[in-house]
């Protein structure tokens, strides 16, 4: 077998049929949590099979115990040894990073004390989980700030709680994540209004959500029940209902799109950003169908060209999949780069795109 650890490279369906057949030669390279336990294991674990819906896949026991996860006693997913040497390496910097989430955690420091360069770092983080080193101490520390404001129920505390060190700093690092002003996600949203509905597509499942002024969020996964708590999660005091018939329209263009039957996504959008994701995001919407731009080139584009990794962040915080083509973006030497749903979706769009977009 060959460097199993490529967890980008296991699509979820090869993932489960691992799981299925309890290989123990891809343990380290991925483990699994079951929502119903809150349990995570890893492929080889002995004890019962869930059912597929209840199970989520994650490249290293960290992220999987970011989401709530907890190890299983049985199999103790996390003393797995990895195959592919990159993986304690990343899980080493994600143990630091974790450690202190409100503190800066510098390329420097973390790859002196994990024993690697800074460019090896960077390129491990990459590989195993597609992001880099800041985006995954930004999402621990975003998801430091959730639990204080709700916590807490006031944004001031819970900002320096977490480590932002101004107001300013948290509207710019969080408040697109949130999806609206962290003093109205503090409350759960409350008073907002979401209409959504999860139907099938190309790519697994897609949940598209509205606000009365459009589109707030599209997102892909594998599991409509995990799509639409995700969503309840996020906003618990939202007015959050199911519209199936309402949304029609909308889902019915994007998952004509995934299909290749149409090459355009022009969709009314009600996404909150800084000044500088709503540059990024509108020149994402500019590269054509079919192309791909990089990182470096859109930062030139929006004429910030020392911005790249400001770029790279926007395109990981980008709400609404699709609508907003972050897929489109790429690493300078051709790599995929990272993608909030999911590396193999990311390759089967592009792939897609260039095969319809062909004369």
């Amino acid at each position: 077998m060959s460097n199993p650890a490529a967890v980008p490279e296991l699509t979820p369906e090869r993932r489960w049929r691992i799981v299925l057949a309890r290989d123990r030669r891809y343990d380290g390279a991925f483990v699994y949590g079951v929502r119903s336990t809150g349990i995570y294991c890893r492929p080889s674990c002995p004890s019962r099979r869930p059912r597929r819906a209840q199970v989520d896949f994650f490249p290293v026991p960290e992220v999987a115990e970011r989401a709530g996860f907890r190890a299983c006693q049985r199999c103790r997913p996390a003393e797995a040894p990895a195959p592919d040497p990159r993986v304690p390496l990343v899980r080493a910097a994600c143990r630091l990073i974790d450690a202190h989430p409100d503190r800066p955690a510098s390329l420097a420091i973390l790859s002196t004390r994990t024993g690697t360069t800074s460019h090896q770092l960077v390129r491990a983080f990459q590989r195993v989980l597609g992001i880099s080193p800041r985006q995954y101490r930004d999402a621990r520390r975003l998801d430091r700030f959730k639990r204080e404001l709700r916590t807490r129920g006031r944004v001031s505390p819970a900002l320096y709680e977490a480590g932002y060190g101004s107001t300013s700093r948290v509207y710019e690092r969080a408040h697109a994540q949130l999806g609206m002003t962290p003093a109205t996600y503090s409350r759960g949203g409350k008073g907002v209004r979401v209409a959504f509905t999860v139907a099938p597509c190309p790519l697994g499942r897609l949940l598209v959500a509205t606000t009365e002024r459009g589109i707030c969020r599209v997102s892909l996964g594998g599991d409509a029940a995990a799509l639409e708590a995700g969503l309840r999660a996020e906003f618990p005091a939202a007015r959050i209902r199911r519209d199936r018939s309402g949304l029609a329209a909308s889902v019915g263009a994007i998952v004509r799109y995934l299909e290749g039957r149409t090459q355009q996504l022009d969709l009314p959008l009600d996404v909150r950003a800084t000044a500088f994701q709503r540059r990024v995001w509108e020149a994402l919407r500019r590269i054509p169908y079919g192309r791909t731009r990089s990182y470096t080139q859109i930062a030139r584009a929006i004429g910030r060209p020392r911005a790249t990794r400001a770029v790279a962040r926007a395109c990981a915080t980008n709400p609404a999949a699709l609508v907003i083509p972050c897929h489109r973006v790429v690493r300078a030497d051709g790599g995929l780069g990272g993608y909030r749903w999911g590396n193999e979706r990311k390759r089967a769009l592009l792939e897609r795109e260039q095969e319809t977009a062909k004369p």
